[in-house]
């Protein structure tokens, strides 16, 4: 027996701010809003089942209203990766879009950029998989 993962849920203030920034960031979509109470995001085709039977897919995200606000780290955190951009020029769309930089005490020579979204929760930016920057 095997498991997929196919959703990561996260408890929010403001669900369709925090959908509206984490679409722009992924390139996914709204699927589902309700009432803001709770909005779906992921890819903008979603995986048909027997896709998700077979192989894993890109995961949907769901933020649901939560009644309190982000007090310590996070124990659960995204990584991503530019795909057509260096590092560090992601880094600063992902900055226009409404994150923040934040110090958790990364080493200097750290290869990730640690940034924050509008709600607090962490997130690294790590190395580009753009072409020329990244070759397997």
């Amino acid at each position: 027996m095997t498991s997929r993962f196919e959703q990561l849920a996260v408890d929010c203030l403001e669900p369709r701010r925090l959908a509206a920034f984490w679409c722009a960031v992924l390139d996914y979509t709204v699927h589902e809003d309700r009432d803001g109470e709770l909005v779906e995001i992921g890819p903008a085709a979603l995986a048909p089942l027997d896709e998700l039977r077979r192989t894993p897919v890109a995961p949907q995200i769901v933020f649901a209203r939560g009644h309190t606000t982000k007090i310590r780290k996070n124990r659960l955190h995204l990584d991503v990766c530019p795909i057509d951009s260096d590092q560090a020029a992601e880094v600063q769309r992902i900055i226009a879009l409404g994150a923040r930089p934040i110090d958790i005490g990364t080493a200097k020579e750290a290869s990730w950029t640690v940034l924050a979204d509008p709600e607090g929760n962490e997130f690294c930016v790590l190395r580009s998989l753009a072409p020329g920057h990244f070759e397997e």
